[in-house]
């Protein structure tokens, strides 16, 4: 299927959960992502799912969906007793869980829970089995064993991490195909960035707006690539696109005739092409003579209304 290649969209579902105990009171954050975009969250006060697309509940109905929240509710109250009562945590702490299932390789699911405590692994679930990390403490390696001893709750896991999580993300991939395989070109332009020393100047290349994410950004000298660019992180956008930049940190002297050049599906194979074009003397000069004239015709004007 279209969604199964791992550089169109990676097949996977996974539920971030950060629960807190600061100042005697609790707060807790839920989010659940498709690959890297986030499509769910949680009213922690009426304790509903909310879906943060059309097709983002995918193919289960009503019935379901109040099972979940219900479940979910059940599920913090059994983990704040668990904190308190077993593991006998002080406030403040922070608990984070991550849930959810991968397609490897377009073959094999792979289901798991990860638990972490104060930001260091605390215990994880696959393969039927809960396991503390290779440094872990005689306190996870109890509680692994504990939870392992409980082979109903153990199974009914491994079935949802590996059957019914599984089924629900094929499901969300179908309900979102035309979201997720849209086609938006990026915008780009050129700035320059703090000097890096004197005589120095740094080009930063903008790439804004695409989708998918996967795109190239290079600075180029003809058809010669400049090893010297420096990609930073793809970010997110708030309309669902990303944003790149490439720097390059070059001699001022030796600017003109650079380029930065964009590859990116959405452009069907027509490169998007940037030429580094420095304001010259002649230009600040001109510039500098435009906002003279506009700021003294301003101020004739202003006279002539007072006179």
């Amino acid at each position: 299927a279209w969604y199964w290649h791992k550089d169109r969209y990676p097949v996977s579902y996974h539920i971030m959960w950060m629960l807190s105990f600061h100042n005697h009171s609790w707060a807790h954050l839920w989010s659940g992502w498709l690959g890297e975009l986030q499509i769910h969250s949680w009213n922690s006060r009426s304790g509903a799912l909310i879906f943060l697309y059309p097709w983002s509940r995918g193919n289960i109905s009503n019935e379901v969906v109040m099972d979940v929240e219900r479940t979910f509710q059940i599920l913090i109250i059994s983990i704040k007793e668990f904190v308190i009562d077993d593991l006998m945590l002080e406030d403040p702490f922070d608990l984070q869980v991550a849930i959810g299932c991968e397609l490897h390789s377009g073959k094999s699911w792979v289901g798991s829970v990860q638990v972490a405590i104060q930001g260091h692994d605390f215990m994880s679930f696959q393969n039927k089995t809960w396991s503390p990390p290779p440094m872990g403490g005689r306190e996870a390696q109890e509680i692994c064993e504990l939870f392992n001893q409980d082979q109903d709750n153990t199974y009914s896991l491994h079935m949802l991490l590996s059957d019914d999580c599984p089924h629900f993300t094929l499901g969300l991939l179908d309900a979102g195909k035309a979201h997720l395989q849209r086609q938006v070109k990026p915008e780009a332009w050129l700035s320059s960035g703090p000097s890096p020393g004197p005589g120095r100047l740094l080009l930063v290349c903008h790439v804004s707006g695409f989708y998918p994410k996967p795109v190239w950004v290079m600075w180029m000298r003809g058809y010669q690539e400049q090893l010297g660019t420096q990609r930073g992180d793809i970010l997110p956008n708030a309309d669902g696109t990303w944003y790149l930049q490439a720097t390059l940190d070059v001699a001022a002297g030796e600017a003109a005739g650079l380029a930065c050049r964009v590859k990116h599906s959405s452009l069907g194979g027509q490169d998007l092409v940037l030429h580094w074009a420095p304001h010259s003397a002649l230009g600040w000069i001109l510039s500098a003579v435009t906002v003279a004239l506009a700021l003294l015709t301003g101020l004739g004007f202003w006279f002539r209304k007072r006179w």
